[in-house]
């Protein structure tokens, strides 16, 4: 008798702990990136209804937008084009067998700095016709690549370092090329030397590479629910189209190619098919570098 209640017990204890670890891993926080609801930022929303099924689905300005489950809520991960205007801003939330709805976000000024480069080819900065045809050409693959949706659930939002090295050029830069003004800077360039090993931040997919006239060497890779990121002006690309790439891993190097002013890696992450300050997907002792 005593035995058995001495199994019992045990049993009890048992159920316990597991219950308990089951639930510690249900509610475990997602690593997100840093909300910060500005041009060229991301806004991290957790939503106002919960789903009773599935994953909801979320747009923003017509365009489908990250969920991702945080404990027991789900949150939408949205990324804020560089010409946003500041305001009231909304996405439209549906979930199989519940009634749609809008939720709103406030965006909030943001004034970035002037970059002023000089480029000794004055093609880069002045194409000429046949240029412009090549240019349009990349334009449309690199587009391609951007605005490609994969599902994912397990997509990952914490990301490393590419490639070791100073920050060069900050995200955002309103730039002038030989004086003359173009797009703002859409990615971060990463100082380093030529053949510098260049790593994934996270887990993905190759789903373009090619030598593009101002990007140079470049390289796309999908990491799901619109997150897709890309390296320009390498040196060496290791990996192909349709291949995986794990977190850390080297895909490639540093290089010079395109339109630089020396050998860099110009890092972009898009999302929803808006470009995005790469440092908000770091963690915070690497985003002051």
């Amino acid at each position: 008798m005593q035995r058995r209640r001495q199994q019992n017990r045990f049993m009890k204890s048992f159920r316990y702990l597991l219950l308990s670890l089951l639930f510690s891993l249900s509610s475990t926080a997602v690593a997100l990136p840093e909300h910060k609801a500005i041009p060229g930022g991301v806004a991290v929303i957790p939503l106002e209804k919960p789903s009773k099924n599935s994953a909801p689905v979320v747009t923003y300005n017509k365009r489908r937008a990250m969920v991702v489950k945080e404990n027991d809520n789900w949150v939408a991960v949205v990324g804020i084009g560089l010409t946003a205007k500041t305001g009231r801003h909304s996405i439209k939330v549906k979930s199989k067998g519940d009634i749609p709805y809008t939720q709103h976000f406030v965006v909030k000024p943001m004034k970035y700095k002037t970059q002023h480069l000089n480029i000794k080819n004055k093609r880069k900065v002045n194409p000429n016709a046949e240029d412009l045809k090549r240019i349009r050409a990349n334009k449309k693959e690199i587009i391609g690549a951007l605005t490609l949706w994969s599902d994912n659930n397990a997509v990952s939002t914490d990301f490393v370092l590419p490639v070791q090295g100073p920050f060069s050029s900050p995200f955002g830069l309103r730039r002038f090329f030989n004086n003359q003004a173009r797009k703002p800077h859409s990615g971060l360039d990463i100082a380093a030397a030529q053949g510098t090993p260049i790593i994934s931040p996270a887990d993905g997919k190759i789903i373009e590479t090619g030598d593009y006239f101002f990007n140079g060497n470049t390289v796309l890779i999908d990491h799901g629910q619109g997150l897709v990121t890309m390296y320009c002006h390498m040196n060496t690309i290791d990996l192909k189209p349709g291949q995986f790439v794990k977190r850390g891993e080297k895909f490639g190097t540093v290089g010079k190619t395109g339109r630089v002013t020396g050998p860099h890696l110009h890092w972009a992450v898009s999302l929803n098919n808006k470009r995005v300050d790469p440092k908000l997907f770091l963690a915070k002792e690497t985003k002051g570098k």
